[in-house]
């Protein structure tokens, strides 16, 4: 493994990568409850969604150690997977019915698109292209996002939808036991964490499960236990369950495009980001080489979990957790991979997790994507307004694909404006100018 991996090379040890490995899975394990959770609200089946989750991250994280050598892991997308329930299968945004094996089709198209998008380098030119502090905005406007997904979800937050397709959002009644639940696991969490507890989230939602098992409670369904099989039932998994007979319809063009548009600008952040904190940008060439490499993992990742049955899959910035912990290898991947292959074994535990410890988990990690707002500059307004509108425009209208378009539009806009003053501070990448007239085009021309 020292050989493969290039261990020593990299300064690390097969029980670094592997203590490292065990923690990216500890901080990322929430998926395998939350993403069938959200899924299941879509129409897709809680048991089906469980297995495609850990087979997706088992199987492509094992592949992004295997094949790329990058201590970063791989699974179905917070905020994408609520994209796909809340706004693409349920039409808010495109106002044509488009069913989950749609959506699916929809997801796996998309992935087919950004394998081309790297083979051209295309997506790689997004590094340099997209200004740092719209980077940051959009990975803080997805944090509000997942936060509003995880108080909608047990009650904590209404979201009133209007005849027009606008929504609303509204306080929930603090009498209700999924809501006062919620806020005390958020308190948990949120306490671990300050205490540098390892695998925090995981843990605070065992702890809100048990407290929800209470007498007087009765959260928690332990009929599950006696109903549910310990071993895998593949025979429920979804694959290839894609319904690619209204590719061309309007509503299904959009739901590729806005799938395309957000994975775009979700990846390669998280992917700069880990790859940065990891130290192979001390090599510039080097390290743009690796994450080149991971996009190609990441592309085939994405087509991948739609064939399996589960929304986008991208790359996790909780793999930051392990590479804190000393992971810079490949086989911190491998060892998180394994780690969720054998948790799909435990589909009827995940089955006990209430719907008050999901949320709690999704607003926690709201909270940390949202740490990205200090990395942006408000005080210079080509930046700043960009980066509020694309904040507020997640939030308030309740959709992705919004916040990043107002970003882009406005950016390149400003930069324009502020370059016949002379300004030479803002320069604006030819592919942002690709972008700003496809975001146009797409509100002209497709959304209603």
């Amino acid at each position: 493994m020292e050989s493969f991996f290039k261990l020593k090379e990299l300064g690390t040890n097969v029980r670094t990568e592997i203590m490292a490995g065990i923690t990216t899975f500890m901080t990322m394990a929430y998926i395998l409850v939350v993403n069938p959770g959200i899924l299941s609200g879509a129409g897709l089946s809680f048991t089906s969604v469980f297995l495609a989750t850990g087979l997706a991250a088992g199987i492509f994280t094992i592949a992004m150690g295997v094949f790329v050598n990058f201590p970063v892991a791989l699974a179905p997308g917070m905020g994408l997977n609520a994209f796909f329930a809340t706004t693409i299968v349920t039409s808010k945004a495109t106002g044509h019915e488009i069913t989950p094996e749609m959506g699916l089709a929809a997801v796996f198209i998309s992935g087919i698109i950004f394998f081309i998008l790297t083979v051209t380098k295309i997506r790689q030119m997004l590094i340099v292209a997209i200004p740092d502090g719209l980077k940051h905005a959009i990975t803080v406007g997805i944090g509000f996002f997942i936060a509003i997904v995880g108080m909608k979800n047990t009650g904590l937050m209404h979201i009133i939808t209007f005849e027009d397709g606008g929504t609303l959002l509204t306080m929930g009644s603090l009498k209700e036991p999924t809501v006062w639940l919620t806020i005390v696991g958020i308190g948990i969490i949120g306490a671990f964490m300050v205490l540098r507890i390892k695998g925090a989230i995981l843990l605070g939602m065992v702890l809100i499960t048990l407290i929800g098992a209470l007498p007087g409670v009765d959260l928690v369904d332990f009929g599950t236990l006696n109903n549910a099989s310990w071993a895998p039932s593949f025979g429920e998994l979804n694959f290839w369950h894609m319904d690619f007979a209204d590719l061309l319809s309007t509503g299904l063009l959009t739901a590729i495009a806005t799938f395309t548009f957000v994975e775009l600008f979700d990846t390669f952040g998280t992917l700069v980001g880990t790859a940065n904190r990891a130290g192979f940008f001390k090599n510039k060439e080097e390290g743009t080489k690796k994450v080149g490499k991971a996009m190609f993992v990441d592309a085939v990742a994405v087509s991948g979990g739609a064939m399996l049955g589960t929304s986008t899959v991208t790359a996790y910035v909780e793999s930051s957790a392990g590479i804190a912990e000393g992971g810079r290898s490949g086989l911190t991947s491998v060892t998180t991979g394994v780690m969720f292959l054998l948790a799909l074994f435990l589909l009827p535990i995940a089955l006990l997790i209430p719907s008050p410890a999901t949320s709690a988990a999704l607003i926690i990690v709201g909270v940390l994507m949202v740490q990205s707002v200090k990395d942006i500059d408000f005080t210079d307004l080509v930046i700043g307004i960009p980066a509020f509108l694309t904040i507020a425009a997640m939030a308030f209208t309740y959709n992705i694909a919004n916040g990043i378009s107002f970003g882009i539009v406005t950016y390149v806009l400003l930069a324009f404006v502020a370059g016949f003053k002379g300004e030479k501070k803002h320069q604006i990448h030819w592919l942002m100018w690709i972008l700003f007239f496809i975001v146009i085009a797409r509100y002209i021309f497709v959304v209603e």
